[in-house]
């Protein structure tokens, strides 16, 4: 009970802590380092920024981010000037290859397209994310790429090889299906975590990644 609620009020108080997060309507449960955010943000990057600030805190395994974006009145854009908008700042980042665009509804972004790689799909994502009136982004861009399963399986475990946050320890493992890679193993920070699944995704061939990691600090 008491390493629980050590958590949970180790994640308030790094959410209290973050500039870029406005905890007051922020709930926190925690089940043996199951974190659960639960409650409202008033814009998006907020929602992505809760999740991340949770993960930074020792003992948290996984994040369940359940908060809902309840946009101030003057946030509020109708669809077709978030369209425009989100579709303008998909053509000016040089990172998002032409061919893909955004749909607003109610705030919700849709993404569509075809990508390349993974990290191409992210990168759209992030694009628009900080765009004032968004509430969600759905994100369908497809990634349109031939290589053999073989050579996925040993570009993504070269880069595992050469990554300075994967330590020469690791026991990592990774198997391809097709264009899935699933990643299992254990890793000792989020960090770590996140370098293993970008490594992952940077491979071309790679249309989904299944993150199956414990994180076991």
């Amino acid at each position: 009970m008491g390493k629980t609620k050590d958590i949970r009020e180790a994640v308030e108080r790094e959410l209290a802590f973050d500039p870029l997060v406005d905890s007051a309507n922020i709930d926190i449960l925690n089940l043996g380092g199951d974190v659960a955010l639960n409650g409202t943000v008033p814009s998006y990057p907020q929602y992505l920024q809760a999740a991340a600030a949770a993960h930074r805190v020792a003992g948290v395994r996984r994040v369940d981010n359940h908060l809902e974006v309840f946009l101030p009145d003057n946030d509020y854009r109708d669809n077709a000037m978030l369209t425009t908008a989100a579709n303008n700042a998909l053509t000016l980042d040089v990172r998002v290859p032409p061919g893909v665009e955004a749909e607003a509804k109610d705030g919700n972004l849709t993404l569509s397209g075809v990508v390349d790689f993974g990290t191409q799909k992210a990168a759209a994502a992030e694009a628009v994310a900080g765009l004032v009136g968004v509430r969600n982004i759905r994100n369908t861009i497809e990634i349109d790429n031939t290589a053999d399963p073989i050579d996925v399986l040993m570009t993504v475990q070269d880069a595992l090889d050469r990554n300075s946050l994967v330590g020469d320890d690791s026991d990592v493992r990774v198997d391809t299906d097709d264009h899935s890679v699933t990643l299992t193993g254990s890793v000792r920070t989020w960090a770590e975590r996140d370098a293993v699944v970008d490594a992952a995704w940077r491979a071309r061939g790679v249309h989904e990644v299944r993150d199956k990691l414990t994180i076991i600090r």
